[in-house]
This record gives structure tokens, C-alpha cells and sequence, in this order.
């Protein structure tokens, strides 16, 4: 290994520190409302896919769970863990096999690793301009306030649109409240709906028993497989809000704290070469569940940390009874929480000083995002397409005034 690797090396892992280590954990009543504000997001993609591909739901939940304390522990930021998007659709949509995906969160976990310790990852995050950061913010939001309006709310027909309804009233009347958090409310409005139409609690009890996660160890067929089946649809979406969508928007809702892409691609490549070999699914870290945290009432890790608790409960306490687990939550309460995730992402891009010439790059970067398969990647492509033109052409004119 050369010289400049090493240095390389050893100042990657010179960065792998807590953001801050005397920023408190809190654990009040916001923490507790926030904590479910990334929910709509993650939970039924968790369930979607550990059911389409056959894995053990107490080895999910568990490793889902540990991934979010020892997230919220590290940065002390309400920054919480997410399923791999891209992966988790093609699994779902697919019925590809739990082998398959652990090789492909160990390929791409490898492949983070080699980007951050290279110093790679850095020179990515300075050539893509922010206009593009935000369009793909852009993109994210809008895909998540549509889902939420057109699968999650009609989901359970007349009675789960009323039931999303009152959701509604209840978010707008009590969102920014700090002292009586709207995701509290919605959770107990979720549990009681659903207990008492159907019978979740009675299944869940008898599911009731200590578990333990099943150890897996990936075979080199499965990480090649993984890896061109799942890892590489998955590249641009990680590059792109996982790493730099989310650490411009700790940049807009935490300016005093300095988290830097290579921190974030560093846990995100330890997660991912970590949960395969005890059965977890490949997580990453995402600008629209630090979104969803925030506006709900999260300031601190403290909100991660009860999240990854409630997942780490379920499975050691419940994960036989995965399917009962599922039908806790109501999608219209998840959808509700989805839509004004979605929504604050829109309006933070909004709010986050877009010029009017960068407008749009942002519009058409975030509509390509939704519109197209690999919609990210090829508004990605096509944003800094623009921008590099338009810099180009500024550049040409400069120089023509000056002559």
C-alpha cells in the first residue's frame, strides 16, 4: 500500500468519531414523539421485506433495533436507520431470497468501505453541485407524500380514510407542539384502532417468548449475485440521500454540528458488513427519516435510541409472532406520518436558499427522480449534466464581456 493510502486510511478512520462528545441525549416527551416519526418509512418496508424473502422476523427486528441505538449512541443526532430503498423494492416486488440480500449488504457495505477509506467518497460529494443535493431532496419528498396519499391511506377502505382523517386534523392541530407531541397522539390513536378491529393484541400476546437472532454466513456466490442484482440499483440512492442529501440536511437543521460524508459512509459500510452474519437486513442512514424525527419533535439521538429500543423489544419478546406484529400499525396512520415527512422535506428545500436559477435543476432533477425507473440516478446524471452546461456558458459569456 502506498504512502497516500495509508494517510488515507488512517485519517478516514481518524474520522470515525462521535459527532460530539458532550451533546446530551434527551429522552422527554418530544424524543418519544419523534421517535415514530421515521415509522411510516421504515415499518412496512422492514415487514415488506423480511415476508418476501423468507427471513426471520426476530433477527430483523433485533439487528434493525441495535443499528438505531448504536446510531443514535454515535452521533447523537435524531438520525435514524432505514431499510435500503432500492433493495427492499426489488426484493419485495421480486420475492428475491434472504441470501441474496445479504450479499448484497455485505458487497455494498464493501463497496462503501472502499469509497470512504480511499477518500473517493469526498471527491464525489465536492463535484455534484447542491442544486442537485436538493433536487434529489426534492424527489424524496415528493415520492413520500404521494405513496403515503395513494397506497397507505386508501388501504382499508371508507374506515381507514376516516381513520387518516382524524390523523390529519390531529397532526395539523398539535405539529411544532412541544408540549403535547402530534406523534403521540397518532400512535395511541393507531394502537386503539387496531386492537379493537383486529384482535392484533390477543396474537401478539401469544406470540410472547425470548428469541434470539440466527446467525447466516454469506457465500461468495451470494455476494457476487447481491451485488449485481440489488447492490448496483441501489449506488446512486445511497450516494445520493443517504450520504449527500442527508448530510446537507444535518447541515440545515444542525449548523453547529460538522458531520462530514465520510463519517456517514463509514457507519454505513460497518452496518452493512455487520447485519448480514446475524440475519439482519442492510440499513443505511437517510435525509428523510432525520426529517420525519425532526418534525415531529426529536433534537437529539435520544429519539433513535427509543426507536431502535421498541425494535429490539419486539424481537427479542415477539418476533414469533411476526405476523401479528405487522398489523400493530394501520397504514393510514403510518400514511399520515409518511405524508407530513414528505411534506417537510418539501418545504426544507423550499426553505434551504434555492436560487431562482437553480430552481430549475432542482424541479426537474426531483421529477425524474419520481418519474422514471432509476429515476435518481438519472436525475443525478442529468442535474449535473445542467449544471456543468450553465457553468460552462456563464464562464464563455464572462470571458466574452471581458474581451
Amino acid at each position: 500500500m502506498s504512502n497516500s493510502a495509508r494517510m488515507d486510511s488512517r485519517h478516514a478512520l481518524s474520522t470515525l468519531k462521535p459527532a460530539s462528545s458532550v451533546s446530551p441525549l434527551r429522552f422527554d416527551r418530544n424524543e418519544w414523539a419523534g421517535a415514530f416519526g421515521d415509522l411510516g418509512t421504515d415499518f412496512p418496508l422492514v415487514v415488506g421485506v423480511t415476508l418476501a424473502a423468507g427471513l426471520d422476523g426476530t433477527s430483523v427486528l433485533l439487528m434493525f433495533g441495535l443499528m438505531q441505538i448504536l446510531t443514535g449512541v454515535w452521533y447523537r443526532l435524531p438520525m435514524p436507520v432505514q431499510p435500503l430503498k432500492a433493495m427492499a423494492a426489488i426484493v419485495i416486488t421480486q420475492k428475491i431470497g434472504g441470501s441474496v440480500l445479504y450479499g448484497a449488504g455485505l458487497a455494498i457495505g464493501a463497496v462503501m468501505l472502499l469509497l470512504s477509506v480511499s477518500g473517493l467518497i469526498e471527491k464525489l460529494a465536492r463535484i455534484i453541485p447542491k442544486s442537485v443535493v436538493r433536487g434529489i431532496q426534492f424527489g424524496l419528498g415528493l415520492q413520500l407524500a404521494l405513496l403515503a396519499l395513494r397506497e397507505y391511506v386508501p388501504a382499508e377502505g371508507a374506515s381507514g380514510f376516516a381513520l387518516a382523517g382524524v390523523g390529519f386534523l390531529l397532526t395539523l392541530l398539535l405539529l411544532g407542539n412541544r408540549r403535547y407531541p402530534a406523534a403521540l397522539f397518532l400512535v395511541v390513536l393507531g394502537l386503539v384502532y387496531s386492537f379493537a378491529t383486529s384482535g392484533s393484541a390477543s396474537l401478539l400476546l401469544r406470540g410472547f417468548g425470548v428469541n434470539l437472532p440466527q446467525l447466516h454466513l454469506p457465500t461468495r456466490s451470494d455476494v457476487l449475485t447481491g451485488f449485481l442484482l440489488l447492490a448496483l440499483p441501489q449506488l446512486p440512492l445511497s450516494l445520493g440521500n443517504a450520504l449527500l442529501a442527508t448530510r446537507q440536511i444535518l447541515e440545515d437543521l444542525f449548523p453547529e454540528r460538522r458531520v462530514t460524508v465520510r463519517q456517514l459512509s463509514l457507519t454505513y459500510a460497518l452496518m452493512n458488513l455487520t447485519n448480514p452474519f446475524f440475519g439482519g437486513i442492510p440499513t443505511c442512514h437517510g435525509s428523510g427519516g432525520v426529517v420525519g424525527h425532526y418534525v415531529f419533535g426529536a433534537r437529539t439521538g435520544g429519539s433513535v435510541i427509543i426507536e431502535g429500543a421498541f425494535y429490539v423489544l419486539l424481537g427479542l419478546f415477539f418476533g414469533r409472532g411476526f405476523d401479528a406484529i405487522v398489523k400493530i400499525f394501520p397504514l393510514p396512520i403510518l400514511g399520515v406520518i409518511l405524508f407530513f415527512e414528505g411534506v417537510a422535506l418539501l418545504r426544507l428545500v423550499c426553505d434551504g436558499g434555492v436560487s431562482a436559477s437553480d430552481w430549475t435543476i432542482v424541479l426537474l432533477v426531483g421529477v425524474l427522480a419520481v418519474g422514471l425507473p432509476y429515476g435518481f440516478l438519472i436525475g443525478m446524471l442529468v442535474g449535473m449534466a445542467l449544471a456543468l452546461l450553465r457553468e460552462r456558458g456563464c464562464g464563455a459569456a464572462e470571458r466574452g464581456f471581458r474581451t
